[in-house]
């Protein structure tokens, strides 16, 4: 798929038509659902052309990849990091993207506790995270078991202070398809830990759905999108990506 200016911000124009007849149909607003363009192996210039086109909103999946472009662009994107994140890998991305809007992928305490530790070190503003949940039960796929999700959820609340919990996060099955089991399981999750944090729902953000089945998604409640390849088109693989 080309990439030039007016074929990425038509695409980007049809996905948020699309999201919002998602959203009226379960008797949401539009502005319910945040759309995160996942930018991964795509070039800077082509971010740029959604940027100048008004969004803001970007995810990527790699620490190297984000912290190679994030400098390249505004400083007033929203980036969003959906990736497996290593310990080591803290330090790196939360140094290279001042702007980092949300971590999508705190998935144990570990990870939670070096995030906690680094922010605090660097006198940082708290960081946004979601806690991000294995809804298919597949070993492959990084996540924290839904039976595990209120005590990493208390974990954050109530040990990482220079944390902001703020949601969950599945990717589904490992095709990147999701199943309404998938969605439904998410949506269980939110309800278990919002009753244990004693917190509204409300509070609690669902980050389901990608390019495949996002209107599912917002149907079953989701709050953030991830878009890709119905926006950037097939990834361009050139060399292996490392974290």
């Amino acid at each position: 798929m080309a990439t030039s200016s007016s074929t990425v911000t038509e695409a980007l124009r049809a996905v948020l038509h699309r999201v919002g007849q998602a959203a009226e149909r379960c008797g949401r607003g539009s502005d319910s659902v945040r759309v995160v363009a996942v930018s991964k192996t795509k070039p800077v210039a082509v971010i740029r052309q959604l940027y100048d086109a008004g969004h803001r909103c970007f995810g990527e999946n790699y620490v190297q990849e984000i912290v190679d472009k994030a400098p390249q662009l505004p400083e007033d994107i929203q980036w969003h990091f959906i990736g497996n994140l290593q310990s080591n890998k803290v330090k790196p991305l939360l140094t290279g993207v001042p702007n980092l809007a949300v971590l999508e992928s705190v998935d144990d305490e570990k990870i939670a506790n070096r995030l906690n530790s680094f922010v605090a070190s660097a006198g940082k503003n708290p960081l946004k995270v979601f806690i991000q949940v294995n809804t298919s039960g597949e070993e492959s796929k990084s996540g924290v078991e839904p039976s595990g999700c209120v005590e990493l959820a208390k974990h954050l609340s109530q040990n990482c202070s220079n944390l902001e919990f703020c949601g969950l996060m599945t990717i589904g099955n490992l095709d990147y398809t999701s199943t309404p089991e998938n969605f439904k399981t998410l949506a269980n999750c939110r309800s278990e830990v919002c009753k244990a944090l004693e917190i509204p729902e409300e509070k609690c953000e669902l980050s389901m759905g990608m390019s495949g089945d996002f209107e599912q998604a917002i149907e079953m409640g989701s709050t953030n999108v991830r878009i890709g390849s119905i926006i950037f088109g097939p990834r361009e693989y050139h060399k292996k990506s490392s974290n």
